[in-house]
């Protein structure tokens, strides 16, 4: 590949956020004809197409989304750098990009976070929320430090990512307070015939609790399933269901939801890791995260 001229990545990346050579033009102020030329330079200097046509429309292909994602972070990245000059701020901000399987508890993910982020007023959060396999996508491509996760990289899986345990945490069921008073006496087997709000059945916790009914032999009736745990508690605090959550931060959800902890569910738990690209992790913010979860969060629950 040629020499980038980054003024075709410019006009490109319009395109790209337009939709449109048109639109494009009446953004940049050029003729449709020259903005048409500097891609086609782009091109050659990349050795495939950016676009597809589809109808009117421009689609950006494979390679285009490639191109498209460093563009994002090349044109952020200097807006962010004029901003600072105009504000006279000294130094670099440290930058840390966590990803969050999006099982986990929100709750759990705060937890994990807000310590060092509060220690620290240089440092500047980016988290990205998605299923364990795309995360390790990013992480393997360093557009993330840490993935946070509720269950370790799969077996087979060919990524080079290793877990490093951040403690367990019981489980616990929750309902709206108008309703506990119903639930709490004679828990668990309360919960036969009871509303319960239930993780999707693809993940790990929820295969968990359903050998945990089968062997308390309870059968609840399932009312609704969630792939986002923070929509099934506000569900449970409206009073649609008993829902599980972490013991470990029992209290912020009783407190942000208005509900009750009407049981534990024993023999039932929850494990969370931080996975990185190191087998022993050196970078100092992945390094204090997992150090104060260990020391605060899971050693209390």
């Amino acid at each position: 590949m040629r020499h980038l001229n980054y003024n075709h990545l410019l006009y490109f990346w319009t395109v790209a956020r337009e939709g449109s050579i048109a639109r494009a033009s009446e953004v940049l102020f050029l003729t449709p004809q020259t903005i048409s030329g500097q891609l086609k330079l782009l091109e050659d200097a990349i050795g495939k197409p950016l676009f597809h046509k589809v109808g009117r429309r421009l689609v950006l292909s494979e390679t285009g989304q490639i191109v498209n994602q460093y563009a994002d972070e090349i044109f952020s990245l200097g807006a962010e750098l004029t901003q600072r000059m105009k504000s006279g701020q000294h130094g670099v901000p440290f930058v840390l990009n966590v990803g969050i399987v999006n099982s986990i508890a929100k709750l759990i993910g705060y937890r994990v976070l807000a310590p060092v982020l509060e220690r620290s007023e240089s440092m500047r959060l980016v988290c990205l929320e998605g299923d364990l396999e795309r995360l390790l996508a990013e992480l393997a491509v360093h557009r993330l430090d840490v993935v946070i996760s509720d269950h370790p990289i799969p077996a087979g899986l060919s990524v080079r990512a290793y877990n490093h345990l951040l403690g367990e945490s019981g489980v616990a069921f929750f309902c709206s307070t108008a309703q506990a008073g119903r639930f709490e006496k004679g828990f668990p087997q309360s919960l036969n015939g009871a509303p319960v709000l239930m993780p999707v059945v693809t993940g790990a916790l929820r295969r968990r609790l359903d050998d945990w009914f089968e062997t308390r032999g309870i059968r609840p009736r399932i009312a609704a399933e969630f792939d986002d745990s923070a929509l099934m508690k506000a569900f449970g605090a409206a009073g649609a269901g008993l829902f599980p959550a972490p013991a470990a931060i029992a209290d912020q959800v009783e407190a942000m939801y208005g509900v009750r902890r009407i049981g534990d569910v024993d023999q039932v738990t929850e494990t969370y890791y931080a996975v990185s690209p190191e087998r022993k992790i050196s970078h100092p913010a992945v390094l204090e995260i997992t150090e104060l979860a260990r020391a605060r969060l899971f050693a209390e629950a």
